[in-house]
């Protein structure tokens, strides 16, 4: 059988689409992991990034921090929780994937305030304007379009490795992944693949519609 057959043969069949194990509830249990694992990564990102960002320091130690967290291997890390908090569940799940979201996160809204033009913020504070009204209403949205990249980053990883949840007894897409290769059901392997292709695709469109409504036209245009 080739690859549409195996997708004919997933997505036809109507006990796919109800129960538990249906798309639609797999659906909802891989977008609360992933968004669970993106606003944790965010969380402690997004402070820092624009911390030091704004001040101009701990760039090296953030540069070494993000190739450590991308050299992480996601399965290992997952494994290792699980061994080390000798239960199964959301938690082991979530180290993994907030390591992989937050190193983008944080490095590129360090970097979107570090490359922000000088000469608004020296006006702005030659206004008198306090360090945090600098960052928040000069800096940010100007970095707002390369910090939302970042953000984009983060959540289009997360949801393709989310599948890893899967593994260790909970839900998502990498159920039928991880189903359909224990028992050589290989429709299922497909769709399962297909539809987490499919969801980090639309994951991608909503971060650039998000970008079109709070993005002022000025800095898109100038970008």
């Amino acid at each position: 059988m080739n690859l549409l057959h195996f997708l004919n043969s997933f997505f036809s069949d109507g006990a796919n689409w109800h129960g538990e194990n249906g798309i639609p509830h797999r659906l909802l249990e891989h977008v609360q992991y992933s968004a669970i694992a993106l606003a944790i990564a965010a969380a402690i990102g997004l402070p820092l990034g624009l911390f030091t960002g704004h001040t101009g320091r701990g760039g090296y130690a953030l540069s070494a921090f993000a190739t450590g967290a991308r050299a992480l291997p996601s399965f290992g890390l997952l494994v290792l929780m699980t061994v080390w908090l000798g239960q199964l569940g959301t938690t082991p799940a979530m180290v993994p994937l907030v390591a992989l979201a937050v190193a983008p996160i944080l490095v590129t809204a360090h970097e979107a305030i570090r490359n922000v033009d000088p000469a608004p913020v020296d006006a702005a504070r030659g206004m008198g304007m306090s360090p945090l009204s600098v960052l928040f209403q000069v800096e940010l949205p100007v970095a707002l379009p390369l910090i939302l990249g970042g953000l984009r980053s983060a959540a289009i990883q997360v949801v393709s490795t989310a599948t890893i949840a899967a593994y260790i007894s909970l839900g998502g897409f990498g159920r039928y992944i991880i189903d359909g290769l224990a028992q050589q059901t290989y429709a299922q392997v497909v769709g399962g693949a297909v539809l987490v292709a499919g969801l980090a695709l639309v994951t991608m469109g909503l971060f650039w519609a998000v970008g079109r409504l709070v993005v002022s036209p000025g800095v898109r245009r100038r970008r």
